[in-house]
């Protein structure tokens, strides 16, 4: 192919991609900026430029699909101000999408739509996320440091600009699904050092949550083999996360001390994605260290819900959350 033939191949091609996968944009009236001032610390390369596609008609949640972003590289936060009287409380949310796609409005804008009536400043982190070609890919931490550096810059910020943003910076809690219900857990126990050398003076500023929600969390125990090699005990066969001898092993990634915030967690048993040992080995472990835990658990729900209504009685889970966000304090009862 000669050479001018060539550049108008690759233009049209890319600017015919670039059509059918816009960026994602919040709703109007809110702005997404950027968390880093230059370049995001550990950058990983991505095959292509961020895009945000729908899943389609035939992957539904109660009967709409859902947005999906990939190949996040340049991580954004949107603040979505409350609507109703303003609490004080801000939470900062973590879409899930197993560290490979953000859920950006099944577990993002949707649960924005949530708390802001209810006098709760939301911020929704557009964390870093890669799953495409042969570049390595995006997952929980220490596997790739990222989305947890992008979720501890991301408080740091809510709290520097907590008097802008009428904000009390002494309720600044977390909200994850799935992986970002890990990212949540994660922010829990690795929030005294950051990943990253600091910036500015919003690195200065505290990045443990006030508290922290995690619903269906993925990666928070570990596999019975796993816990007898730990314990010096031999076992021949691998098995998944689950209870080995009575015993429930927490992924030691998850270091949970007293200081861990007051914890809300939300299961169903036939979750096949994440499996519910790892919401009983996290809620184990914080009532071993005298954390404040609260955790529902249900027999049907599956994965991935999100706050959409569907038959199931867990999908009455946002208003136990704030039931549960008065009883700690965090807004009025």
């Amino acid at each position: 192919m000669k050479p001018l033939l060539l550049a108008l191949y690759l233009l049209f091609s890319f600017g015919s991609l670039s059509a059918q996968t816009p960026i994602w944009q919040p709703s109007p009236g809110h702005t997404q900026v950027a968390i880093w001032p230059g370049p995001a610390p550990d950058p990983q390369p991505v095959a292509g430029p961020e895009f945000a596609k729908s899943s389609g008609k035939d992957d539904l949640v109660a009967g709409r699909p859902v947005v999906e972003v990939d190949n996040v590289s340049r991580p954004t936060m949107t603040v979505y101000s409350p609507t109703g009287k303003n609490t004080g409380a801000a939470v900062v949310v973590f879409p899930g999408g197993g560290y490979q796609i953000l859920a950006i409005d099944l577990e993002g804008s949707e649960v924005c739509d949530w708390l802001t009536p209810k006098g709760i400043t939301c911020v929704l982190l557009k964390y870093r996320v890669t799953n495409v070609g042969p570049y390595p890919k995006s997952g929980p931490y220490p596997e790739s440091p990222m989305a947890l550096e992008d979720a501890q810059r991301a408080v740091g910020l809510v709290r520097f600009h907590a008097a802008e943003w009428h904000i009390d910076p002494h309720k600044v809690g977390v909200l994850g699904f799935s992986a970002g219900g890990h990212l949540s857990a994660a922010i829990s126990t690795h929030f005294q050092k950051r990943l990253y050398s600091p910036d500015d003076a919003a690195d200065k500023e505290s990045c443990r949550p006030d508290f922290a929600v995690a619903i269906y969390p993925g990666h928070l125990s570990i596999a019975a083999a796993e816990w007898d090699a730990k314990q010096g005990v031999k076992k021949s066969v691998v098995r998944r996360p689950a209870i080995a001898d009575g015993h429930l092993g927490l992924n030691p990634e998850v270091p949970i001390t007293s200081r861990t915030p007051p914890t809300f967690l939300v299961q169903a048993e036939d979750d096949h994605v994440d499996n519910v040992d790892d919401s009983l080995a996290y809620y184990i472990a914080l009532r071993k260290a005298g954390v404040p835990v609260e955790m529902h658990l249900y027999a049907q729900g599956g994965h991935a819900f999100g706050l959409r209504r569907t038959k199931f009685p867990i999908t009455g889970w946002p208003q136990l959350v704030e039931t549960w966000l008065g009883t700690i304090g965090m807004i009025s009862k």
